[in-house]
């Protein structure tokens, strides 16, 4: 099937797969290359890959990624978050999103962040805006590699199991502890 007007195309949200890692690299990259996302090796793809979700369309094409990284146990951010331009607005991402997000369901976590230029797509997906600064400086390690760094616009978002458990999750247990001798 092809992509015609507004028409939706018939999806399979499914874990990644090691083939699938030169399209999702490519995916990403068309987004990087607009200073919009972070850019991966393939390298840094396949050492992640089963934090991946994929949105296939009926022709067997990679139209959309997304993962989630899982930072501690009652956090993970969701990330790489990339639809295709010619499969965008037609409710992949929205699809995406939610497979991160039932995923950590499974695993247990009660709070998943984000960072985008796009909030408004977010909040729609349950997503609510938190400063920065409330989420753990251990996130910030990839912000270092952005072209924008540190002068980034990007927007936090964060979606957890219960309204208040988005700002009550364990900043202290994502510090590194002081060890005396």
């Amino acid at each position: 099937m092809r992509l015609r007007g507004l028409e939706a195309p018939r999806l399979n949200i499914r874990p990644a797969r090691v083939s699938d890692v030169p399209a999702i690299c490519d995916l990403i990259k068309s987004f990087a290359d607009k200073k919009l996302m972070i850019r991966r090796t393939l390298g840094e793809l396949y050492e992640a890959i089963r934090e991946f979700y994929v949105a296939v369309d009926d022709d067997g094409q990679i139209i959309g990624c997304s993962a989630l990284h899982v930072f501690w146990e009652d956090l993970a951010e969701l990330k790489c978050l990339a639809v295709s331009e010619q499969a965008q607005g037609r409710g992949v991402g929205r699809k995406l999103v939610d497979a991160c997000w039932d995923s950590a369901r499974v695993l247990d976590i009660k709070s998943v962040f984000t960072l985008t230029y796009v909030p408004e797509f977010f909040e729609r997906c349950g997503y609510a805006q938190i400063e920065k600064s409330e989420l753990p400086h251990k996130i910030w390690n990839e912000c270092v590699r952005c072209p924008l760094f540190p002068n980034c616009n990007e927007v936090a978002l964060i979606r957890s199991v219960s309204v208040s458990a988005a700002m009550t999750f364990n900043h202290q247990a994502l510090m590194p502890l002081a060890v005396g001798v």
